[in-house]
């Protein structure tokens, strides 16, 4: 039965907690989406949307980037992906009587949980200058005004254009498109906020900035390390790969600071011991680290590499890699004392280590955000580099890296061109293939763009998908700066933060979702989508769109740029528009590996796009081969009383769309605002579990940033570290506390401070 989105926010701040699960997924898991599908959409319409997810024929996920297998279940889905199709099919609606009703004041109090569960926006709104309250407005009207503010524009660098991982191939190319007709490379996108890093030290030392394995080389894999990840909860499928991989022989060594349930046992719900509790251990060996001790870690294995006889694949070293003696120095040269400071492991668990990986012919290294949000995060992923290209473990079945994607498509909006710093042949090919200038000066990134913002220098932002506010740092800053521009556009398919912290003007344009049938002048369209391992297949939506007012994103971006860029212009718009085949054809003729687009993503599974490390053992680097790097030993020193927090998402969480209140696997429930700290940690800083403290973060520029009121949860982690989900505790990432190279946000190792303060229990004492 449905049951109406909640008419007010429910109390957070009084969080029930118990004792951490020690598995994964299994039968409650199959209940928990049943139960939130059947809530938003309905018993018929649950069973025929959640039978289209991830199979040929019918729609992606619109939650993570995680590879489909060659043979696929009935119930290709995951508890998270089916929480995120129910969000997007919900039955549920947002109509103009519910602004009416609602004025920006108001929905600026709730939380983004609250705004999120009203259900599917329905017409473009209009927020008027002076105005309290979102009012509805006419496509046309909508476009002009847009048009309007880039016309007047000193310069297009004034302008904006930031993007979600949701969007398809498609959208993308042709938003990055525009905003070079206009003459801007202002693109920054989620992968500024996740996995930058990641892209960053790949290109540096494989000249590719994606990941090398394919889905089945996880499952030829002799090891694989999982490394800043939590897959039960971020990439629940991931869990059935490890499976496979431990029932061929793997072993499986997790480097994290906190226990993960999803990664010590998965109980399968596609099979009868999964769903009767009895699953299948994944962990061989749990390396529980402090926080930003990756990269000592990873040293210290390299030198364990160097030092034993055989270790070194010294016939890939010589003859496909540059700078081995300069790394071999340094690495020979680390301290194993600083190795333990650094990772806080027991020197026996490091031990432990060393012998897998030497074990291993055949190793895959995984890593997510855990890794890549750290001042010194591209260090660190050179340094798993620096590991295989050791053991020849780049370019060989079963081996190599593997940077896990969250939100789907992220990794194909880079590929179709949706980046800040543009190389030069991405816009010699626009310029060839459309007969114009494309602009050559490198745009802003999400910090920049806020950074400019603030600063007057840029007044239009324009957010295709996503929830911008929310998921940037330096929440307070992050607001002014958004608050200073004179119009703020958001594509949108349901209500978040970002639709309640404004410029003077501000616009939401309802757009259909992945789970909708997209009909266009020259009849029905699909979308194509890249995966996190490089296999680009097709989308196709088969439900009716939520409202008759909904348009495509590639048709509110072709409808955009005919009004901006006027008639006459050298793109075809109106034909994009019409036939998204047209839109894959130039595609096909100016994005490396998409030839032939149309032909090969109509096969069944679609393709797989090249990889020079992983198809050919070639490395487009500047040098030509691999490059090993020898960047100085780095982690984060505490002061004494202080404790150093990582961000995370709770299981009823996708990136900053909150489902529910409840963490079922670390035991939280009915509230978000908990902070898990070490009970010996806790102790000495006199905070009992169930207890109530403040958070400041301590940053260079003397500036207290401050999250008030999380209860204190006596948790396992690793000793000197705590964490807590974002975005509540964006707020306490400064804007300047970046990646070095990278400019990715260091939310993982943020400094804090716990300050003892009242509960609800408290609040009639005030």
């Amino acid at each position: 039965m449905r049951r109406r989105p909640p008419a007010t926010d429910p109390v957070q701040d009084a969080p029930r907690v118990g004792p951490p699960r020690r598995s994964a997924a299994g039968l409650p898991a199959v209940v928990r989406s049943l139960r939130v599908a059947g809530e938003q959409m309905g018993v018929r319409r649950t069973a025929l949307t959640l039978l289209g997810v991830n199979q040929e024929g019918g729609f992606d996920c619109p939650g993570c980037a995680w590879p489909e297998p060659e043979r696929r279940h009935t119930a290709e889905f995951c508890e998270n992906g089916a929480k995120a199709v129910a969000e997007e099919a919900t039955l549920r609606r947002v109509t103009p009587a519910f602004f009416a009703e609602h004025p920006v004041a108001d929905l600026a109090t709730r939380s983004g949980y609250w705004l999120g569960q009203q259900g599917r926006l329905t017409r473009p709104m209009y927020l008027a200058e002076g105005s309290g309250r979102y009012e509805p407005i006419g496509w046309d009207e909508a476009f002009e005004i847009v048009a309007g503010e880039l016309r007047a524009l000193d310069s297009p660098d004034e302008a904006v254009f930031y993007t979600s991982g949701r969007t398809s191939n498609e959208a993308a190319f042709l938003y990055q498109l525009l905003a070079r007709c206009l003459g801007t490379n202002n693109l920054p996108d989620c992968s500024n906020l996740c996995h930058e890093s990641s892209g960053a030290a790949l290109t540096e030392t494989l000249g590719v900035g994606k990941g090398s394995v394919l889905l089945e080389d996880l499952h030829r894999a002799d090891l694989i390390i999982v490394a800043g990840q939590n897959p039960g909860t971020n990439h629940p499928r991931m869990l059935s790969a490890l499976e496979k991989a431990k029932k061929g022989g793997a072993r499986i060594i997790t480097v994290n600071p906190l226990p993960e349930a999803g990664l010590e046992r998965f109980d399968n719900p596609q099979t009868l011991r999964g769903l009767a509790g009895s699953g299948t251990p994944l962990t061989d060996l749990f390396l529980q680290i402090r926080i930003g001790g990756d990269q000592a870690l990873f040293r210290e294995l390299c030198r364990r590499v160097l030092e034993a006889d055989g270790g070194v694949d010294e016939a890939f070293v010589r003859e496909h890699t540059h700078g081995y003696e300069e790394f071999a120095a340094a690495a020979r040269a680390t301290d194993p004392a600083d190795v333990l400071r650094a990772t806080g492991l027991a020197p026996a668990d490091i031990d432990r280590a060393a012998e897998l990986v030497l074990a291993s012919e055949r190793t895959v290294v995984c890593w997510a955000m855990g890794l890549t949000q750290h001042r010194h995060a591209v260090p660190t992923i050179r340094e798993i580099v620096n590991l295989l290209l050791l053991r020849g473990a780049v370019g060989r079945p079963g081996a190599g890296v593997c940077p896990v994607r969250g939100h789907s498509n992220v990794q194909g909006d880079r590929t179709m061109g949706i980046v800040e710093k543009p190389s030069k042949a991405l816009l010699d090919a626009l310029e060839a293939e459309f007969g114009l200038p494309m602009p050559r000066e490198h745009g802003l990134d999400v910090v920049n763009a806020i950074r400019a913002l603030r600063d007057g220098r840029a007044k239009v932002f324009f957010a295709l998908g996503g929830n911008f506010v929310a998921a940037s740092p330096d929440t307070e800053v992050t607001e002014a700066a958004v608050r200073r521009a004179r119009l703020t556009v958001h594509v949108s398919t349901k209500l978040n933060r970002s639709h309640c912290v404004t410029g003077a003007r501000a616009l939401i344009l309802p757009a259909l979702g992945r789970t909708e049938r997209d009909l266009q002048a020259s009849g029905e369209q699909f979308v194509t989508v890249e995966d996190s391992m490089g296999v680009v297949h097709a989308s196709r939506g088969r439900l009716a769109p939520a409202s008759e007012h909904l348009l495509s994103e590639p048709a509110i971006v072709c409808r955009l740029a005919r009004r901006v860029l006027g008639p006459g212009h050298p793109v075809p718009w109106e034909e994009f528009e019409a036939d998204y085949a047209a839109i894959r054809d130039r595609i096909a003729r100016t994005i490396p590996g998409f030839a032939d687009f149309n032909a090969r993503v109509a096969r069944p599974g679609g393709f797989t796009l090249p990889h020079a490390p992983r198809d050919e053992r070639r490395f487009p680097t500047a040098t030509g081969k691999a490059n090993f790097t020898a960047a100085p030993l780095t982690w984060p020193h505490l002061p004494p009383g202080r404790l150093l927090l990582q961000t995370l998402r709770s299981h009823d969480q996708y990136n900053t769309t909150v489902y529910g209140l409840d963490d079922h696997y670390r035991g939280i429930k009915g509230g978000r605002r908990v902070v898990l700290v070490h009970p010996g940690d806790a102790a000495a800083l006199g905070l009992p579990d169930g207890s109530y403290a403040d958070l400041t973060s301590e940053w260079e520029d003397g500036r207290e940033r401050t999250a008030p009121g999380f209860r204190v949860v006596h948790y396992p982690t690793a000793r000197g570290c705590a964490a807590a989900y974002f975005p509540e505790t964006n707020v306490l990432v400064p804007l300047d506390a970046t990646a070095e190279t990278s400019n990715t946000p260091a939310s993982k190792s943020v400094v804090i401070r716990l300050t003892p303060a009242r509960g609800p229990a408290d609040s009639s004492d005030k």
